[in-house]
């Protein structure tokens, strides 16, 4: 999916058209990040966008791209600073962590989903505390039975 952004990024009015290109993609989907797509900032300045392919016309020079997911409170911050030439078309790419609790991952290519060690050992953690109560319970009741 492609979309242009009109906001703060393009020349102004009756300037020379002199453009490059910011392709962003947020990789993943509703399914596999978040409900709620991140949120895309250039310069500072929000901008729409979708998961998937981003397209936005920029001045050429100097950009800052800063990413962040939001659920329950905002996590997966990234920021990247990079320079864009005229006519120049330059690939940004942002993966959402597995969880709340980690950085995303933003830069120029495909980015691997941080989280993924926190996210196993929560994982794991949960697992062997649910193992532990349910053995817990079952000594009890045998216990409780062989008693009457």
């Amino acid at each position: 999916m492609t979309q242009q952004s009109s906001g703060p990024t393009m020349p102004p009015p009756g300037a020379p058209q002199r453009t490059g290109w910011l392709r962003i993609t947020l990789q993943g989907s509703p399914f596999t990040g978040s409900i709620i797509t991140p949120t895309v900032r250039l310069n500072g300045q929000p901008v729409p966008a979708s998961y998937g392919e981003n397209l936005y016309p920029v001045v050429p020079g100097p950009w800052r791209v800063d990413v962040e997911s939001r659920w329950l409170r905002t996590y997966g911050q990234a920021t990247l600073d990079l320079s864009v030439r005229e006519g120049e078309t330059v690939p940004v790419y942002y993966a959402q962590p597995y969880h709340q609790f980690a950085r995303g991952s933003l830069g120029l290519g495909r980015q691997r989903r941080p989280g993924t060690t926190g996210g196993v050992l929560l994982t794991v953690a949960f697992g062997l505390i649910f193992t532990l109560i349910i053995v817990l319970l079952g000594v009890l009741v045998a216990l409780q039975l062989a008693q009457n």
